[in-house]
């Protein structure tokens, strides 16, 4: 079988290549996350959907590439990227801060052509871009950016324990967390015409119900909501569930 043609792009991994995927998933990490943290969603979908993970730059097989600090420029490269593997139809999932990432790409893929433009979209753990709030005042100390993680729990966050690690993992969070910053402050993307599906943890110190409901500002299409028990990483604990909902929804979709 041949590979599918994702890979011939440094900003996707993709699990389980397909040869002619009938759908891609294309999944957008966290702030100082990886394609790794999506590893395991391949296996809950059919065997010829496709799931690839976008790579920052600056961590993992990219860690000797800069940091992007811009959120312009780091969904411009995104869409560049994209664009060519448009034809095959393709939603995207952001959790966190790669909710407005998958945001930013999906609106300026459509701005460029509608007929690249993805055919739905699943965010997680975030307020819509018009209910979001600075983490910081521009510049988070060590400690404070440490503390603001560890709040949020998840996947890595007891590897800023140890000095030698911390010293690897810190810079990346720290590039996100200031675009994060920079990007509530700036323009956001108009509103899209493809369904939206906003996931939230009950117990999320981070966004709000009301702030996570307020997607539904950000479509002219469908827009529906659901919760999970847990706090911000409810996906560690809810994978199955998550995955499972979007295999549904997609089956109704396409």
């Amino acid at each position: 079988m041949s590979l599918s043609s994702a890979l011939r792009t440094p900003w996707l991994r993709t699990f389980r290549p397909v040869a002619s995927p009938r759908t891609r998933i294309v999944c957008f990490p966290h702030a100082g996350g990886t394609a790794s943290f999506f590893r395991t969603w391949h296996s809950a979908m059919p065997e010829d959907w496709e799931v690839s993970a976008v790579r920052y730059p600056g961590r993992e097989e990219r860690i000797a590439e800069p940091l992007v600090g811009d959120m312009a420029e780091l969904a411009g490269r995104i869409a560049d990227a994209l664009a060519p593997h448009m034809g095959t139809p393709t939603v995207f999932f952001g959790h966190s801060m790669g909710a407005s990432v998958a945001h930013e790409v999906a609106a300026l893929l459509a701005r460029r052509d509608a007929t690249k433009a993805p055919v739905a979209l699943f965010v997680s753990g975030r307020a819509a871009p018009h209910r979001l709030v600075r983490v910081g005042d521009g510049d988070l100390g060590d400690e404070q950016l440490l503390a603001t993680v560890h709040g949020l729990g998840g996947p890595g966050a007891e590897l800023l324990r140890d000095p030698e690690l911390r010293e690897l993992v810190l810079p990346p969070i720290r590039a996100d967390y200031e675009l994060l910053d920079a990007y509530v402050a700036g323009p956001k993307a108009p509103a899209l015409s493809i369904p939206i599906t906003a996931y939230y943890g009950e117990a999320d110190p981070g966004p709000s119900a009301e702030d996570v409901r307020a997607w539904s500002e950000l479509t002219t299409a469908p827009f529906e909501a659901r919760s999970f028990t847990g706090g911000h990483f409810f996906l560690v604990d809810h994978e199955a569930e998550v995955t499972g909902d979007i295999r549904r929804r997609l089956g109704a979709l396409l």
